[in-house]
């Protein structure tokens, strides 16, 4: 009886700690809250800072691998590919991609055709077309990738943009860069690629411009297209948002949308470089005038 009264005292005593205990360490939330993915915004990527890693083709090069304000998701990395090597065997995805031959001799297979392209050419693969490509020359051949997710890439034709024939989309093609039309300009020159809707971008135009050394190619400004400019040779800087930086050949300059941007020739000799501009479902509207 006296160890009944006994435990019975002790409860008593103990249980307004527990309650405390149970009161200040409340149960987590079922609902927690998952932290916001990172957005990609302007920025230079410095061909002399990309780190080389070897692999069973050459080598490879990672640039990033994140959404933007207005891709879901914009993925880029740079491969060398050694004589007589594939990419990889011929696959296919809904994301579309396209690609800058830096330097080398490349043949490309898309949906069993086959096409030699050298250096300068740049490649474009509609959603789900078929395609990898050979390193066909007697040196290693490097060239930039890019991948664009868009909220249209979920709803790709599965069968592939080819069999699929949308009317006014872009199809899988190869820009041979000794058949780019040289148009001179008042500051350099100027070297059209594509300007066409595709069938996950409501726009995709690319051009080639060559300036003069100490030329820029027009005054800062900004717009809601995201754009990807990639330097072919000379030493260009990219002011954005006021901060400058050089960047030599391969050097990679992205300006996310509306971000205020310009860029110079800060080189002694003459500078080349892509320009893409970029319109998804998500690009806000440019300002009325």
């Amino acid at each position: 009886m006296k160890n009944v009264l006994r435990c019975s005292l002790l409860i008593a005593a103990f249980a307004p700690l527990a309650i405390q205990a149970q009161t200040a360490a409340p149960a987590p939330s079922s609902k927690s809250a998952a932290a916001p993915a990172k957005i990609f915004g302007s920025t230079v990527f410095d061909w002399e800072k990309l780190v080389a890693k070897p692999n069973n083709v050459g080598f490879r090069r990672e640039v990033v691998d994140l959404p933007t304000p207005t891709l879901e998701k914009f993925e880029s990395h740079v491969t060398t590919l050694n004589p007589g090597v594939f990419s990889h065997p011929p696959h296919h995805h809904s994301q579309e991609e396209f690609i800058i031959l830096k330097e080398g001799t490349i043949e490309v297979n898309i949906n069993g055709r086959h096409q030699r392209a050298g250096a300068g050419s740049v490649f474009f693969f509609a959603s789900n077309d078929e395609h990898n490509m050979q390193n066909v020359g007697s040196t290693p051949a490097t060239y930039l990738v890019f991948n664009l997710t868009t909220a249209a890439t979920h709803t790709a034709p599965p069968e592939g943009a080819a069999k699929a024939a949308l009317p006014g989309k872009l199809s899988s093609s190869v820009f041979d860069w000794e058949k780019l039309k040289v148009t001179p300009t008042k500051n350099g020159a100027r070297r059209e690629v594509v300007n066409s809707p595709t069938v996950t971008c409501v726009s995709f135009e690319g051009h080639v411009t060559t300036l003069n050394p100490g030329e820029i190619p027009h005054p800062a400004h900004h717009h809601p297209d995201e754009e990807l400019v990639v330097v072919k040779e000379g030493l260009m800087e990219a002011t954005i948002n006021g901060v400058s930086q050089r960047g030599g050949p391969g050097s990679i300059f992205f300006y996310a949308s509306n971000d205020e941007h310009g860029m110079k020739n800060v080189g002694s000799t003459t500078a080349t470089y892509y320009v893409f501009r970029i319109v998804t479902e998500k690009t806000p509207p440019a300002p009325k005038q």
